[in-house]
């Protein structure tokens, strides 16, 4: 369930449309030039929190100690998250790359735009639309998604999740 999290906030599955000799038409890549209200993303954002609207238990510590910090239940590896936003719009989002022995690594990227308060990703034939918020000085920002989240007890919990991720100065 931990890496299900991560897949889908970096790749974002989305229907794609078919032409009709059954090739798969692939969003464009966004181009040109930054809008000033864009420049605030540019830099390293790096995951620092992920946190639950309902307690989960994902420790696997004999403990029953649900908590809405999931963040802190993760390991190195799956709190190793990170996005790299560019002047010339593209990006990568790169997850288990930096920490030790992580068995499970994400390398994506692609290209980007911010319209208002969507963060909007181009990559690997998918288009991902977040509704981000930003902190008081832009120095952080957050996104939330629903998930079904198993337990260790196996069960499944419907809570929405929020992804904090702070700009690297």
């Amino acid at each position: 369930m931990r890496e299900r999290i991560f897949l889908v906030l970096a790749i974002g599955v989305f229907l794609l449309g078919c032409t009709s000799d059954n090739s798969v038409d692939c969003p464009e890549d966004y181009s040109g030039v930054l809008m000033v209200s864009e420049e605030k993303m540019v830099g390293e954002w790096v995951l620092i929190a992920i946190t639950a609207e309902d307690e989960v238990d994902l420790s696997d510590d004999s403990e029953d100690n649900p908590s809405t910090d999931i963040f802190a239940q993760y390991s190195e590896c799956q709190r190793d998250g990170a996005y790299v936003f560019t002047t010339n719009r593209g990006y990568t989002f790169k997850q288990g790359l930096k920490a030790d022995n992580c068995e499970r690594t994400v390398d994506l990227s692609g290209t980007w735009q911010l319209v208002g308060s969507t963060l909007s990703l181009v990559g690997s034939c998918n288009i991902q639309n977040l509704a981000i918020e930003f902190n008081d000085d832009n120095s952080a920002f957050v996104f939330k998604e629903n998930f079904n989240i198993t337990d260790t007890n196996g069960s499944s919990i419907q809570t929405e999740v929020s992804f904090t991720y702070s700009l690297q100065q």
